[in-house]
């Protein structure tokens, strides 16, 4: 199954469409349609715990030279075509009843590729559609507006759209 054309709508509106690198509110380097520049600043604490040894937090990492450019269309669009693949692929792997169900799909697909693939196995999202409860896998969608430790206001009105999507 793949991504359908308002699924990639609605995570192209979300994401943004940027040509130069930055930092989301995660503290992470992103670019283009939510693409991540540098997986192991993932793994980078968000910010410094007092009494721990922290050698760098992920706002610290440093945009390395040959990224800091503008990056072409062509280049964001392979990037993003890439980048859904493995999501569309782990989604419908870890909630196989989605197979069939294009609105559902798209909006796990979202959800997952703005909050990891990991995140969503871990979901209650995952766990109610694999239990057949469609109208509580859309509600807890919702649960998921955070980053960074902060409800995001934008975050909210994604998760929102996926929940329109999902029931669409």
């Amino acid at each position: 199954m793949k991504l359908g054309e308002a699924g990639a709508k609605l995570m192209h509106q979300w994401e943004g469409y940027r040509t130069k690198p930055y930092l989301c509110p995660a503290h992470i380097w992103t670019i283009g349609y939510g693409h991540v520049l540098y997986q192991d600043q993932i793994r980078l604490p968000v910010v410094r715990v007092e009494g721990k040894d922290t050698p760098m937090i992920r706002k610290e990492m440093p945009l390395k030279p040959e990224d800091n450019r503008v990056w072409t269309k062509e280049e964001i669009e392979k990037l993003f075509e890439d980048d859904v693949g493995p999501t569309e692929r782990g989604v419908l792997r870890l909630a196989p009843a989605l197979s069939g169900r294009q609105g559902a799909f798209d909006a796990c697909v979202s959800f997952a590729f703005n909050a990891g693939v990991g995140a969503f196995q871990r979901s209650s999202i995952r766990m109610k559609i694999n239990r057949g409860d469609w109208e509580g896998a859309a509600d807890a969608l919702l649960l998921y507006c955070m980053a960074g430790g902060k409800i995001l206001l934008g975050l909210k009105k994604r998760r929102d759209a996926e929940k329109a999507l999902f029931l669409s």
